[in-house]
């Protein structure tokens, strides 16, 4: 009698085993299974979404030029911006820095994608305003964009008086004060560190400000942000002019700058 409880316990402790044993596997192929499945569902979920890519440039500016970035909708962006004279200048005018012009700007972002921006600077005393717009999003998903493509367009108008740029009135020369810029921003996020852009632009220069031979100039642009920390990055910007015919003494620009920013605000 004994032997066949203890024969009888054995068999029990088998057949549990194996109970337990078929539960183990039925329930890691179940979550195998269902794992799979949620992988599906994610792929094909966001298959069917608009994934854009944001933060191409830190920015609205690179440098001197625009970015591909808008303001946020009802946002307004003080801008004060400084251009110093050459460092060949010397310590008589302290390096360039006693050789300032300023800039007072207002951007404002009228929706997500379209802003407006006007401004006076000390050079020449201008007045300037510009639209910009953007109109294809870099994305993934269900529209799947490679670039981004901002359009801008800006006056600017020199309101100095005649006696200040040797104007004659006699001398038969219309004086034309304002002048134009029309320009594609294009540009493309490659990684979360990388972005660059390229700008084609339309020039059309007043005979105040500049001396160039012709007053319908073509530039291509070309600029770039590399992430080197979490709130750091290094821009590079570089326009040339198509035609060539530029001014004596003025160049093509080439210009680097660092972006800082401090959660509120970009340097």
């Amino acid at each position: 009698m004994k032997k066949n409880n203890q024969i009888n316990f054995m068999h029990s402790i088998k057949l549990l085993a194996g109970i337990i044993i078929v539960f183990v596997f039925a329930q890691k192929n179940f979550a195998q299974d269902t794992s799979d499945v949620m992988n599906q569902m994610e792929k094909e979920v966001a298959q069917n979404q608009i994934n854009y890519t944001t933060a191409t440039f830190k920015s609205t500016r690179i440098i001197n030029g625009h970015s591909v970035e808008t303001l946020p909708a009802h946002v307004l962006d003080l801008r004060i911006s400084h251009r110093f004279g050459p460092l060949s200048s010397g310590v008589y005018n302290f390096f360039g820095l006693d050789n300032a012009t300023m800039r007072l700007g207002f951007d404002y972002g009228i929706t997500n994608n379209v802003m407006i921006g006007v401004g006076h600077s000390t050079y020449q005393k201008t007045y300037d305003a510009f639209f910009k717009a953007k109109v294809l999003r870099q994305s993934k998903g269900q529209v799947s964009m490679p670039v981004t493509i901002t359009l801008v367009a800006a006056v600017a108008l020199n309101s100095l008086h005649a006696a200040d740029f040797y104007a004659k009135p006699d001398s038969g020369v219309a004086v034309k004060r304002a002048s134009y810029v029309l320009q594609a921003l294009i540009a493309r996020k490659f990684s979360e560190n990388f972005s660059l852009q390229l700008m084609p632009t339309f020039i059309h220069a007043d005979n105040i400000s500049f001396l160039h031979n012709e007053h319908n100039m073509l530039a291509i642009g070309i600029g770039g942000r590399h992430k080197i920390s979490k709130r750091m990055s290094l821009n590079a910007e570089y326009y040339y002019e198509v035609h060539g015919n530029k001014a004596p003494g003025t160049h093509n620009v080439l210009s680097f700058g660092i972006d800082i920013g401090t959660g509120g605000h970009v340097f």
